[in-house]
């Protein structure tokens, strides 16, 4: 590419963008035209399963018919965002997510002229470090993303010849298509995972091979929640401060990691894991779980306050986690819910429990299966950290002319 042949320009000058309406909670529906929220917009794909929120369509094809979203109009989320993560918040809105409605916090756009700007080299512009440094510095620094028209206004972009656009854009294409194929391979080695459950132990609500039904507290050697006011350990580096949002689906995420330098002291001798230690969120989303691996204990790791530690005597922690995620066990979790001002589960309603008992051998062969599955999900993940180090590198090199 020749650098020479790109130019600066406005964004507003080659795109329009629109931010949906402020539509209030009196107006949400169970049915009628779906509301696009930022929670909709999720790892590049619109995933309107994710929320229930409605508007009428008398509003709908009324008073928001221009907000209505059109096929191929290019959508992101603008507010609570992390920077990190906003490239994961941009996607395209196809045929089949129709008929749809923008809502606040939601932007979309079109190309004003075919011939000077392509769709999806914007798309890309829109996930480059170029363009979140602007919103950075129009926001003034703030650590997560929220602006709006007004400060789109004020952007600029990098604008190659047509041509070098759609080359960009097929290049970097490539590398999302990569990287998507091994998160749909990790996507079906959990179903593989459910499947397996099921076979192995079958319907855990109608319990059909008659296992015995225990409270779990049979099987508690040791109990504890995790420490609260940390927030004046936090450091850059030291060991892993685990928050609710590492525990999810059974497994451990340090995908976005909190590090402490932890005190000497007995809350923390207390609050520190070990390997097989099984996990269980006790705040907001009741009855994640996650089991400790033996790499992540020997780092060294705390929970915080929203997460319940239980160390096991004469059953798999392993299985147990994937237990709480099947529904006899998440029926018993929504019951034993303290109503209240805040949702959460104390130490009563986790020692009560009903867990089904198969044979420790079942559960030993079964924590063996997720022992393969894990490592090969692991494998995907070092491709798709790849992936993404290639797709920032190209990135930076195609909105430098470097390509």
């Amino acid at each position: 590419m020749n650098q020479t042949k790109y130019k600066i320009c406005k964004l507003n000058e080659v795109a329009w963008f629109q931010e949906g309406p402020g539509v209030r909670k009196s107006q949400f529906r169970t049915s009628g035209v779906k509301l696009l929220n930022v929670g909709n917009i999720c790892d590049r794909e619109l995933v309107l399963d994710k929320t229930s929120i409605y508007v009428s369509e008398e509003e709908a094809y009324g008073k928001y018919k221009h907000f209505l979203v059109d096929e191929g109009d290019l959508l992101i989320a603008s507010s609570g965002i992390k920077v990190d993560y906003f490239d994961k918040k941009i996607t395209f809105a196809r045929k089949e997510h129709l008929p749809l409605c923008m809502n606040t916090s939601t932007i979309r756009f079109k190309v004003l002229d075919k011939t000077q700007l392509d769709i999806h080299y914007l798309r890309h512009f829109l996930a480059s470090r170029y363009f979140t440094k602007q919103v950075q510095f129009h926001i003034t620094g703030s650590a997560q993303l929220n602006f709006g028209p007004s400060h789109l206004n004020k952007m600029t972009m990098i604008l190659p010849p047509l041509e070098e656009q759609k080359k960009i854009a097929k290049i970097l294409d490539k590398a999302d298509e990569i990287r998507a194929k091994k998160k749909l391979a990790n996507d079906k080695l959990d179903e593989f995972l459910k499947s397996t459950f099921i076979s192995m132990f079958g319907d855990t609500v109608v319990n059909p091979k008659k296992w015995n039904i225990e409270p779990l507290n049979q099987y508690i050697d040791f109990m504890t929640s995790g420490s609260r006011g940390w927030a004046k350990y936090y450091s850059e580096q030291g060991e892993i401060f685990i928050r609710i949002g590492n525990v999810r689906n059974a497994e451990l995420d340090l995908s976005d990691i909190q590090y402490v330098n932890a005190p000497n002291n007995k809350e923390a001798e207390r609050t520190k894991v070990k390997t097989n230690d099984l996990l269980i969120s006790i705040t907001a989303d009741l009855g994640r779980t996650a089991v400790i691996d033996e790499a992540t204990a020997m780092k060294g790791a705390y929970i915080n306050q929203h997460l319940c530690l239980v160390r096991l005597k004469d059953a798999n922690p392993v299985y147990i986690a994937h237990y709480m995620q099947n529904e006899f066990c998440k029926r018993q979790i929504k019951q034993l819910d303290q109503v209240g001002v805040k949702s959460g589960l104390n130490f009563e309603a986790i020692k009560n429990l009903k867990i089904i008992v198969p044979p420790i051998e079942q559960q030993n062969k079964f924590a063996q299966i997720v022992e393969k599955v894990e490592a090969q999900k692991q494998k995907n993940e070092q491709v798709i950290e790849q992936m993404d180090n290639l797709f920032n590198s190209l990135s930076q090199k195609a909105f430098k002319g470097d390509l």
